[in-house]
Order: structure tokens, then sequence, then C-alpha cells
């Protein structure tokens, strides 16, 4: 299936991309990536720009990609083409990007990422659901965040303009999408909800 963008520049510049959870979620990325001491990284999609700007402030070499020319990448295609060779960079991020293919190519998708990355393959999808969460702080002890989330597993997602799928809504549970990344060669370290982004999950591959 051949994708074109579906939001403009202007997209990104929008409310929603002001909100606490938005730069959370790239808080979390950034940490994500950190954690595994990359040299070099691709990040799939370009967005506002926000994590390639930041890891390039600490020293790593950051090469973006994106379908969208809009937005001027460093690289012009498609995640599930992605026009560099095999182990390229030693880790790849794929933030918010594989909601906006259609599930059957996932899987090439998950290929992909796989094949151009070295050490690491870090990705956050939409996973929504009624959230459940208290934060609290106690003196002389560290913060804490307990989040309980039920998934709209009843829910059939209809395709907005944007998301395909989501975890979570009926025929998108977690398993199949970590099935898919197991048959891609993809070895899970890793996957996180957090309190202060409930509406994404977090998944670290090593390769």
């Amino acid at each position: 299936m051949t994708y074109e963008p579906q939001v403009g520049k202007e997209h990104y510049s929008g409310k929603a991309y002001r909100s606490l959870e938005r730069w959370s979620s790239y808080w979390h990325q950034l940490e994500l990536v950190r954690s595994a001491s990359p040299q070099t990284v691709l990040e799939v999609g370009v967005g506002e720009g926000v994590v390639a700007r930041e890891l390039k402030a600490t020293g790593v070499a950051v090469t973006t990609l994106d379908i969208a020319t809009d937005l001027h990448p460093d690289i012009v295609g498609s995640v599930t083409a992605i026009p560099t060779q095999d182990r390229s960079y030693d880790l790849v991020l794929a933030a918010e990007i594989l909601e906006h293919i259609a599930f059957k190519d996932v899987p090439q998708a998950l290929r992909e990422l796989a094949r151009v990355a070295r050490t690491h393959v870090v990705i956050s999808i939409p996973h929504p659901g009624y959230v459940f969460s208290l934060s609290f702080k106690l003196p002389l002890l560290p913060k804490i965040d307990l989040l309980l989330q039920v998934p709209f597993f009843w829910k059939t997602h209809v395709f907005n303009g944007e998301h395909y799928w989501e975890l979570g809504k009926k025929g998108y549970p977690v398993k199949k999408f970590l099935a898919c990344a197991k048959e891609a060669n993809l070895t899970l370290v890793s996957y996180k909800k957090y309190a202060d982004d409930p509406g994404h999950r977090f998944f670290v591959f090593s390769v």
C-alpha cells in the first residue's frame, strides 16, 4: 500500500502538540533512547523536531526520515521501505508512526526497523482507554505514580484520517503487536506506560 502525508506542517503547531502529555511523551522517548547510549539514531517521523533537536544537543548524530517533504527530513521515504543499508544506525526510533499505516503493513515496517538498526528499536503507539492514576510524594522518598488503565477492547477502531488502528481496541491486542515484532526478529526488552502520558505504550526492542 502506498501512503501519502496525512497532515501538513502546520498540524504540528496545533494545540495538541502543546499539551503536557505530548511533552511528557517527548521526555520518555528521549530517556528510552538515551538509556541505550547510541551514537547514531534514525528517527522515523519528523514531527516538530523536538526529539531530534534534543538528541543532537547531547552529541547524538540523528538522521530523520519522513514521507512528508514539507517537514524537510534528511531522508524522504516510508517506514515500510527505508532507503538505507542494513545496520546503518545504532538505534531506530519510531514514535507514534505505525498507527499511521494499515496493520497489514506493520509486519513489513517492523522488519525494516529491525533491518536498519544495529542494537535497538524504540517504538511508541497509541494505547487509549479509561485511566485511573494516582501520584504522591512523601518526604525523603521518590515520587510514586500508580496507573491503572482499562483499554477500549470492545471498541472497533474507525480510520479517522490519521490512525488506521490503535492498541487495545478490538482486533489489536498488545500480544498481536508483540507477535509481529517477534516475527521481525525483534527481541522485547521492555514495554511501559507512564502516568504522565497514559495514552501511549512504549516498547524497547533489541536486534
